[in-house]
């Protein structure tokens, strides 16, 4: 008798965990940031040098993405960014240029995309190694 009982809890336990139902996928209303990379490695440059490098994004959401400021954790990064609203689907570019003038050795930069979108990818970064320039 006991071992029938417990079959039958364990059966009941078994037919209700399997009952649940899947927790559905939350889709994320307003403006959506799709980068098609958020990333780059500029390589072996020398101080001194100038480079940029060009994020690329859509707006996959359904309503206006609007960037309002892009932050940056020196001033040897410089930002540049679309000012007008990137209408569901629209693409942009965010253009991020560096100046290696002082700097030695790995650089990571992470810059910070402030923005209405509904999602958390906000962030881009790069890496670059920077060797001394030698005298001519």
């Amino acid at each position: 008798m006991k071992k029938t009982v417990m079959m039958v809890v364990l059966m009941a336990f078994a037919v209700y965990g399997f009952a649940q139902e899947a927790k559905p996928t939350t889709k994320l209303n307003g403006p959506i940031l799709t980068f098609e990379k958020n990333t780059h490695d500029f390589g072996d440059i020398y101080q001194g040098d100038q480079v940029a490098q060009v994020f690329k994004f859509t707006n996959t959401g359904n309503e206006a993405l609007i960037i309002t400021n892009i932050q940056v954790t020196c001033g040897c990064t410089a930002p540049e960014w679309p000012r007008n609203p990137i209408p569901p689907g629209g693409k942009g570019e965010i253009k991020i240029g560096f100046n290696s003038a002082g700097k030695m050795g790995r650089q990571n930069k992470t810059v910070t995309v402030i923005s209405n979108a509904a999602n958390d990818e906000n962030t881009i970064s790069f890496v670059t190694n920077i060797l001394t320039k030698t005298p001519q």
